[in-house]
């Protein structure tokens, strides 16, 4: 049961050194780790899904990111003397990525510098191992992972909260802008019923000659010639 829970663990190894590449890979598949090895920070940031925004200036801290990560990266543990791109840098630019920061690093290096230890751990790391690895050292990840993994569980359920709620609110906004608009439509319908009706249009002059002729006298007294009216 703990094997398959730690399989799901995808962990991305870099070290310039292929025999020290190969040791970290086998002792990580010992522990039923998935792995993905690379040989430098750069080939890391790519893996990763991000690239750098200045490759001329070796200190601009700033990555862009190229959201086509497809595989999830659960730890990332690199070697510290890198040429190019350190361990340390490596470190710098995963926690300045806000899509990266959550995932734990873990350093290793040859020597044991307390200088440097203490500067890893401050920028972010979770642990600083001494080469070689032991196995008892991997022991230390998986409890980084899990806590990481468990975040990560959290913020989804968060996220499909806001959504849930998101769409609640819209579902009740919903009814209500209808009637809204509905009282609008009414209100529009009752101005136009209130307004006065229009005024008749005067009448044509055809009409009105018509009317005049209607009153003339000479249509209204018969005329009687030649006869004599006895009263």
């Amino acid at each position: 049961m703990g094997m398959a829970a730690e399989s799901q663990f995808h962990v991305l190894a870099v070290d310039d050194s292929l025999i020290d590449r190969k040791l970290i890979e086998r002792l990580l598949k010992t522990s039923s780790y998935q792995v993905t090895t690379v040989d430098s920070g750069s080939k890391a940031l790519e893996f990763l899904g991000l690239y750098e925004a200045d490759t001329t200036n070796p200190n601009t801290p700033s990555v862009c990111p190229n959201n086509h990560r497809e595989v999830e990266v659960n730890l990332v543990i690199t070697d510290y003397c890198m040429p190019g791109m350190t361990g340390y840098d490596l470190l710098k630019k995963i926690k300045e990525s806000s899509s990266l920061k959550n995932i734990p690093v873990v350093i290793m290096s040859s020597e044991n510098v307390p200088s440097r230890i203490s500067r890893c751990l401050e920028e972010g790391a979770e642990e600083f191992f001494l080469k070689p690895v032991r196995l008892s050292d991997l022991n230390k990840l998986r409890p980084h992972m899990l806590k990481t993994k468990f975040k990560d569980q959290n913020k989804k359920q968060e996220n499909l909260k806001k959504l849930e709620k998101q769409e609640e609110k819209a579902a009740f906004q919903s009814p209500k802008q209808q009637e809204q608009e509905e009282e609008q439509q009414q209100q529009q319908q009752q101005q136009v019923l209130q307004q006065p009706p229009p005024p008749p249009p005067p009448p044509s002059s055809n009409k009105r000659k018509s009317i005049e002729e209607g009153r003339s006298p000479e249509r209204t007294r018969p005329r009687y010639n030649g006869i004599t009216t006895m009263v």
